[in-house]
């Protein structure tokens, strides 16, 4: 068993809230008293820094505009398109994964109560026309029809357990399932489905789904830190170091490492790095984590299982830049955001990048190790 290293008390985060979200002061810690920069400002408005003072709107490339998954500068053109949510199949003989780096925000999360509580990635894509080959692609879980929707995403997977059925119904859950090309890779039929260039836009064609959001998107889904006053922990007495978040995945063995050169969180599972032979054999890595306590009830022997993301206050962790601070999350509804709050119950900031969700099962939840150098 691995011992967890943290944590401070969060039994003692009622008394300790006036200091739970310190940075230079109460907002540069991530909490989102004034949010700075929004994406739809001109350059005429002015906005307010994490700091409390004025700051001149930022004046955006010509063409360009800040993604609502990630606000870094992306086209324009990408403004109203919906993302894809994609099955990845997590099994090491599913690997290399193809493309993976290219995704905005991934899940991962437990697969199945059997084969050692193994992992499924879920990867949300907003410029999902750039793809070349994607995967491979595997079944959904019910999970995923409540955690997709908050995005307003076209789930793509390969079919599922009869369970999926009822969340299939909703008129809010979009799917492309067994629709995508077979890559000839030496292995199993179940390791060979991809998303390749054109099945997408097949797809649409087919269905006649909306390529744009839709009537059920309920609006951007987190709260960024401008650039020029990004989160920092670094003066927060409350945050804990976080160079290592080794997650109790124990078929998977996933960890994030924090590199302090470039401020980001390189991915490794099975023991090795995490590598995309579309993109160069680039390193998927993150600069948000957000780490979810979660419970969750068992379907029946097989294994499948569901978590319980409609919840109030539960556990969790925000980690960036080698820090992390507790925070809770909630959910009401399958098309909401989940929220992520501080422990004086406001909305955090995270800062520009892509972002690693991790859902923890709560009977594992002790076992989480989140340590410094």
């Amino acid at each position: 068993m691995k011992k967890r290293t943290i944590l401070m008390t969060f039994a003692m985060a009622g008394a300790l809230m006036l200091g739970a979200c310190g940075g230079k002061d109460a907002d540069a810690s991530g909490s989102n008293t004034q949010q700075t920069e929004q994406t739809e400002q001109t350059a005429s408005e002015e906005g307010t820094s994490e700091t409390g003072e004025t700051e001149e709107a930022e004046v955006l490339p010509e063409g360009m505009y800040r993604s609502e998954l990630t606000n870094e500068l992306i086209d324009e053109s990408l403004k109203n398109q919906r993302p894809i949510a994609v099955m990845v199949d997590n099994e090491k003989k599913a690997l290399p994964h193809y493309g993976l780096t290219q995704a905005d925000v991934v899940y991962e999360m437990m697969n199945s109560l059997l084969n050692g509580r193994i992992t499924r990635f879920m990867a949300i894509v907003k410029d999902w026309e750039s793809l070349e080959q994607f995967g491979s692609i595997r079944s959904a879980r019910t999970t995923n029809f409540m955690i997709a929707p908050e995005w307003n995403a076209i789930v793509c997977h390969d079919g599922g357990p009869f369970y999926i059925n009822p969340y299939l119904a909703n008129p809010y859950v979009d799917n492309f399932s067994g629709t995508f090309s077979r890559v000839d890779n030496g292995k199993a039929r179940e390791y060979t489905e991809y998303i390749v260039s054109g099945d997408l836009e097949k797809n649409f064609k087919s269905t006649g789904y909306s390529k744009e959001y839709n009537e059920y998107y309920e609006g951007p889904h987190y709260q960024f830190a401008s650039e020029k006053n990004p989160v920092d922990f670094s003066d927060n007495e409350h945050a804990i170091d976080a160079a290592l978040v080794d997650l109790p995945f124990q078929h998977n063995e996933s960890e994030l490492r924090y590199d302090e050169e470039d401020q980001l969180y390189y991915y490794y599972e099975y023991g090795e790095a995490h590598l995309d032979p579309a993109n160069d054999n680039a390193q998927l890595c993150f600069k948000n984590l957000l780490i979810q306590k979660c419970d969750y009830s068992q379907y029946d022997e097989n294994g499948y299982m569901v978590f319980n993301v409609m919840v109030s206050g539960q556990d969790g962790y925000y980690i960036t830049n080698g820090k992390a601070i507790h925070v809770t999350w909630s959910k009401s509804r399958d098309t909401e955001p989940t929220r992520y709050y501080n422990d004086d119950g406001v909305e955090i900031t995270i800062n520009t990048g892509k972002t690693y969700v991790g859902f923890v099962p709560s009977d594992n939840w002790d076992d989480l190790v989140i340590e410094g150098k």
